[in-house]
């Protein structure tokens, strides 16, 4: 059996501001692609297919556009809910249209019963763990303690239970959690939402012993974990901090005694990321740059005194340019600036102060003439800037 293992699609999500709706319709056709050229039998989507559990109408037509596709293809499809969907939104009608070979499973009362895929050397039980918050599930579960790992057990408990059930049926698990053989040992992303529960998120990998492969979602990053469980990751970039990931998805495959291979398969990318240092001269005249011209750009200043109209210079270059920081070489006006207050110091003597100690100049003329007009329609007096005194 030939599995096509994606997950953490994001339908709705912008990049900075930049709408990637446009990006995630290209990854759908892409997999389509894949599903026809690799003679996929199962695509299974681990969680986090929405950003949002109110996903803009655009997004839900995405996903509803997707799923019909797999639906006709040669491939069953199985989607699990991440902790940024909304269960009953994306499970809505689940039962229904699960005779068009889409199973979609966001409830925690169902993990103890898999969807069946059949190939030449039989049936394999697919088991669709949602999403798990412990704060809903350790009441009607009874669970010993308040964290992800806890809720896990319990889950597999059910799968296991299930498994036994089913002597010598091959055995996939979806889930969405931060999973690691060890504490800190996977790097997360700025785009991931934090699902720690006082401070418990992280859930060792023998919770899933005897599964012959996990399809993991919620990391942005694709991850080994070992052969046999592993995350596929966004399939784009939605931070500065995934510019080195390797966007994409596995193609697993079973044979009759369960997992064979794993080749993760690359998703085509629309935009390429940079993240720039430098002076903006530097940035500005730097030929090895170019390469970025082209890109979505983080720039990180490094000039002593913050540069006027930076952001405009840098995208008359790098016109993709989105985020901008400053950071001075020399390691000035790392803080926040402090507002020197002294009697019969005006609004306005204090307002020049901020400025030239945040950038390291002074306002011009007309700025100092701006400020004393923001000063001034302050004060309940129009015709007197405020003094301190």
């Amino acid at each position: 059996m030939r599995i096509l293992h994606t997950s953490d699609w994001h339908l709705g999500r912008s990049f900075h501001r930049e709408g990637l709706l446009g990006h995630q319709a290209a990854y759908a056709d892409h997999l389509l692609e894949v599903v026809e050229s690799e003679k996929v039998d199962l695509v299974v989507v681990s969680g986090d297919v929405y950003d949002r559990a109110l996903p803009p109408v655009d997004a839900v037509r995405l996903a509803n556009e997707t799923f019909t596709r797999i639906a006709r293809s040669r491939a069953r499809l199985v989607v699990t809910s991440g902790n940024h969907d909304s269960a009953q939104r994306l499970g809505f009608g689940s039962e229904l249209i699960d005779a068009a070979g889409v199973h979609i499973r966001t409830s925690a009362s169902s993990v103890g019963t898999p969807v069946i895929v059949d190939d030449e050397h039989g049936p394999v039980a697919v088991y669709g763990l949602p999403y798990l918050d412990p704060d809903l599930v350790r009441e009607p579960w009874a669970l010993p303690g308040r964290s992800h790992q806890a809720a896990l057990v319990e889950a597999m408990r059910r799968v296991n239970a299930d498994r036994a059930a089913r002597p010598g049926v091959r055995s996939v698990a979806m889930a969405h959690a931060f999973v690691s053989p060890t504490a800190g040992a996977l790097v997360e992303s700025d785009s991931e939402r934090d699902i720690s529960v006082g401070g418990v998120s992280m859930v060792p990998t023998d919770v899933f012993d005897g599964m012959d492969y996990v399809a993991l979602g919620h990391l942005h990053g694709r991850h080994t974990l070992s052969d046999s469980i592993r995350y596929s990751g966004s399939p784009l970039a939605y931070s500065f901090s995934e510019t080195d990931h390797r966007k994409g998805s596995w193609l697993v495959e079973l044979d009759a005694q369960g997992f064979s291979t794993a080749e993760f398969v690359d998703a085509p990318v629309p935009r390429r990321l940079a993240r720039i240092t430098g002076t903006v001269e530097d940035l500005l005249e730097d030929r090895a740059l170019s390469r970025h011209e082209d890109a979505w750009v983080q720039a990180t200043l490094t000039d002593d005194i913050r540069p006027s109209a930076a952001m405009e210079r840098l995208r008359r270059r790098f016109p993709h340019t989105l985020v901008l920081s400053f950071a001075p070489a020399n390691g000035s006006r790392s803080g926040l600036p402090s507002a020197r207050l002294a009697p019969g110091r005006s609004d306005h003597d204090i307002a020049l102060d901020f400025v030239d100690e945040l950038r390291g100049r002074k306002a011009s003329d007309a700025e100092s003439a701006l400020l004393r007009d923001a000063c001034d329609s302050c004060s309940p007096d129009r015709d007197l800037d405020t003094v301190v005194g």
